[in-house]
């Protein structure tokens, strides 16, 4: 999946679920195209720099929300999401594939010296370590749904209103049908028709 499609369906996931609520609060979007793998390994600290301004925008970041950020390995590889809420220096990593975060060292070590970074422009005390919970969430039985899987699991999030995401996944969506799937397949197609985009 392009990264088009998922910038595509976080606009549709604001404007149906977002906009006018308290959610635009709670939740923010780190765009895909900014932060990935190839970005990353060419230069790492405009990556990190682009981070923390966005979590500069955000506010104070006091009180729990989650920035989403849809991760790609580079090279239109595999997709995973990283939700980040900065007030717990909480990290969760959703991966379909059942894949370890020790496959993306780069990604790890840029998100937390972002962060670091954020609090100590903020002058936060940083009084604990930076935590990362390896989500037990729906895995995909194929090998290209990966994208199709974070939309989803970032628009149960929302749905549910949840900034802690349970090591678990949440009971409501412990697996996700074809149906599911073909919901969100649906959904952008009539948002990219309705939106009038192509």
């Amino acid at each position: 999946m392009g990264i088009a499609v998922i910038h595509t369906y976080i606009w549709y996931m604001y404007v149906t679920l977002m906009r006018g609520t308290e959610l635009c609060n709670r939740f923010n979007f780190i765009a895909a195209s900014r932060i990935n793998t190839t970005f990353i390994t060419k230069n790492p600290t405009s990556v990190k720099n682009e981070l923390v301004d966005r979590f500069m925008a955000g506010g104070d970041n006091t009180t729990p929300s989650l920035y989403f950020l849809p991760f790609n390995s580079g090279n239109d590889g595999h997709w995973v999401l990283v939700a980040m809420d900065l007030s717990r220096l909480m990290v969760y990593y959703l991966d379909s594939l059942s894949g370890d975060l020790s496959k993306y060292p780069s990604m790890k070590k840029t998100v937390d010296a972002a962060i670091l970074k954020f609090r100590s422009k903020k002058n936060y005390r940083n009084r604990k370590d930076i935590t990362w919970v390896r989500v037990q969430c729906p895995q995909q039985n194929n090998s290209v749904d990966c994208g199709f899987f974070v939309l989803r699991f970032m628009r149960d999030i929302i749905a549910l209103n949840r900034i802690d995401i349970p090591k678990m996944y949440f009971e409501e969506y412990k697996s996700y049908s074809r149906a599911h799937l073909d919901e969100m397949k649906d959904e952008l197609c009539q948002f990219i028709v309705d939106q009038r985009i192509i």
